[in-house]
C-alpha cells in the first residue's frame, strides 16, 4: 500500500512510519520538518503546514492516509477535504478525551462527548481538548463518509513518549530507594504500547477497516500496584513503596496525572476503565507490560542527562515529600 502520514516524526507516528515499513509499503510523510527531520532518510517527506499550506498534497494520491496530530476541527477538515478525492481510506488518531466528563466506567464507544459552547475556539487547553478532538472526529467523518477509522486511544506509553506520563516509574524505580506513591493500589489502570497501537492501525488499514475504536489495554484488570510491581521487577532494585494518602498529596499540591503519573482520584470516572470490547474483537493485541517498561527504561536511559522532566516528581521533592509524611504526628 501507498500510505500518506500526516506528522510521523513524534512518539506514535514513528512507530506508525517504521510498522508500515516494516510490512512493505510505501510512506510519504506530510510535516512541518520541526521535530526530528533526519528521521527515516529513505522516506519521501513533503513539507508544509496544515494551517495554511496544503499545496505539497495537491496532485497526488495515496491508498490511505493516517492523521496524526490534528487537534483543530478547521484544519482537520481541510485536510479531509482536500484529500477526499485522493486517498481510500482515512484514519484519525482521536482520543479517550472525547467523552464527557466525568467518563462513565467501562464507556464503549456511544458514551456521551464531550462539547464546547463555541465551535470556533482553536486555544488547546485542559478544557478544550476533548470537545475539539471530538469536532475533529466528525469533520473527518463529513468529509470522507464512511472511509474514517476513528482511533479514540488511552495513555500512550513506550519508547519515544515526550510526555514522561509512564517513563517516570520505570526510570524511578530503578534509582531504587524509598519511593512516594499514591494510595490507591488497587485503582484500575489502562495503557497501550505505542508499537501495539501502531501495528494495529496499519492492520486495520490493510483490511479496510472503519468507524470508531476505544483503543488501549491490556486486554485483562490491570492495577497500579501491577504496574508499579512490574517496573520494579524489570529494574531488578531494592525498592520500597511508601503509600502516601491521596489528602496528603492533595494537601502538598501534588497533582493528578502529572505530578505522580498514572494516578487518578475517584473523580476522575472511568477514563482508566474503557471498554475496548470492539477493539479487542478486530485483533488489537498487546506486548507484556515487562517488555514496555524494560524498553521504556533502556530508552529513558539513553536520553541527555539534562533532560527537562514533564511529568513526575523531582528527587528533591519527593525527597521532601516523604519527610513531611513520615513526621506527621
Amino acid at each position: 500500500m501507498n500510505l500518506l502520514i500526516l506528522g510521523g516524526t513524534v512518539f506514535l507516528g514513528r512507530h506508525l512510519v517504521t510498522t508500515a515499513l516494516a510490512r512493505g509499503h510505501t510512506v510519504t510523510l506530510f510535516n512541518r520538518g520541526q521535530h526530528n527531520p533526519d528521521l527515516f532518510p529513505d522516506v519521501e517527506k513533503l513539507r508544509g503546514d496544515r494551517d495554511d499550506d496544503l499545496a505539497a498534497l495537491e496532485g497526488r494520491r495515496w491508498d490511505a492516509v493516517i492523521d496524526t496530530c490534528g487537534y483543530v476541527p478547521r484544519i482537520v477538515r481541510a485536510s479531509a477535504a482536500l484529500l477526499a478525492d485522493a486517498v481510500d481510506h482515512y484514519t484519525f488518531i482521536s482520543s479517550m478525551s472525547v467523552y464527557a466528563d466525568p467518563m462513565p466506567t467501562h464507556a464503549n464507544e456511544s458514551a456521551p462527548l464531550a462539547t464546547i459552547e463555541d465551535e470556533t475556539v482553536e486555544a488547546i487547553t485542559g478544557e478544550t481538548y476533548g470537545p475539539l478532538k471530538a469536532l475533529c472526529e466528525a469533520a473527518a467523518e463529513a468529509a470522507m463518509p464512511g472511509r474514517v477509522l476513528n482511533i479514540r486511544p488511552g495513555l500512550i506509553v513506550g519508547p519515544f513518549d515526550p510526555s514522561d506520563r509512564f517513563t517516570y516509574w520505570p526510570v524511578r524505580l530503578a534509582r531504587g530507594g524509598e519511593v512516594l506513591v499514591p494510595d490507591r493500589p488497587d485503582m484500575p489502570v489502562q495503557l497501550i504500547d505505542a508499537r501495539d497501537l501502531a501495528a494495529w492501525n496499519i492492520r486495520m488499514i490493510e483490511r479496510g477497516g472503519t468507524g470508531t475504536y476505544n483503543a488501549t489495554g491490556p486486554a485483562e484488570r490491570l492495577t497500579f500496584k501491577s504496574v508499579l510491581e512490574t517496573c520494579r521487577s524489570i529494574a531488578e532494585t531494592d525498592t520500597t513503596f511508601t503509600w502516601v494518602s491521596e489528602d496528603f498529596l492533595q494537601e502538598h499540591e501534588v497533582a493528578p496525572w502529572v505530578g505522580l503519573p498514572l494516578w487518578l482520584t475517584a473523580e476522575a470516572g472511568g477514563m482508566l476503565q474503557a471498554n475496548i470490547n470492539r477493539a479487542l474483537e478486530d485483533r488489537l493485541t498487546f506486548r507484556p507490560l515487562a517488555e514496555t517498561a524494560r524498553d521504556t527504561l533502556t530508552w529513558a536511559n539513553s536520553r541527555p542527562n539534562d533532560h527537562e522532566w514533564r511529568a513526575g516528581l523531582t528527587p528533591g521533592r519527593e525527597a521532601e515529600l516523604l519527610g513531611q509524611w513520615h513526621a506527621r504526628p
